[in-house]
């Protein structure tokens, strides 16, 4: 595989120009990686924006992107660290089963969707539906998120510094919702709930995880659940299907 490598600067890292290397081949290599690898730490360059970069990795790899992303990036991505220096079109980190994506500026849509592991940070907002059908990982926003997010959210915790726009956690099943900011209007079954011990024990965690801890105040979040109405089907609920 003809990768337009640059010299790395230290052992075991890979430098990669988007601009003269084309997308596949970059996929390609990374795909290619065993666990044993030495090429353990990734710098692209020049991602102007390209869709579905680094997606589908298995391998304990750090990938840094200097630049926005388009759709997609990190999908599916297991074992590695992810960090986009830029914003993240839709879906950044869709169907993720474990790793770190950390987008330091704004992600589109749908950021974390379907995700079953996993830590993502996003340091500016979340557009809508961040987080929905989520089904285990953790979402770390630290501006606000837009509507519709954690839409039918089954398992995982969602945590917004900032805002949250309408119809949060509509349909909601397990999922955890921690917002320190308002909430514009909550969905189909989803209520707020008591803040008690265990659930500040748990925030604590996910903002120590996300390098928060200690920089905001456990106290001024709220939490929000499912009512568990529309488990299963009732009559009396068909409004709200």
């Amino acid at each position: 595989m003809n990768l337009s490598l640059k010299p790395a600067t230290a052992e075991g890292e890979t430098l990669v120009d988007l601009a003269t290397t084309p997308l596949r081949e970059l996929n390609g290599a990374l795909h290619k990686l065993t666990p044993d690898t030495n090429q353990t730490l990734w710098k692209i360059a020049h991602p102007a924006g390209r869709h579905a970069i680094a997606a589908g990795l298995d391998v304990p790899v750090t990938i840094e992107i200097d630049g926005p992303v388009g759709y997609y990036c990190a999908g599916m991505n297991k074992q590695a660290r992810v960090i986009v220096h830029g914003n993240a079109g839709v879906g950044v980190g869709e169907n993720m089963m474990s790793g770190l994506i950390h987008v330091k500026g704004d992600a589109s849509q749908a950021a974390g969707a379907t995700a079953h592991g996993g830590l993502l940070i996003i340091d500016g907002n979340a557009s809508a539906r961040c987080g929905i059908s989520m089904k285990g990982i953790d979402i770390v926003v630290k501006g606000s998120v837009g509507h519709m997010s954690a839409f039918m959210a089954q398992a995982g915790t969602l945590t917004v510094l900032g805002d949250a726009g309408e119809a949060l956690g509509d349909s909601l099943y397990e999922a955890k919702l921690f917002v320190r900011g308002s909430v514009a209007s909550l969905g189909a079954d989803c209520i707020e709930k008591e803040m008690r011990e265990e659930h500040k024990a748990l925030l604590a965690e996910k903002l120590k995880s996300a390098g928060l801890l200690g920089e905001v105040d456990i106290a001024e979040f709220r939490r929000y659940g499912s009512a568990r109405t529309l488990y299963h089907f009732h009559v009396d609920n068909v409004s709200s299907y």
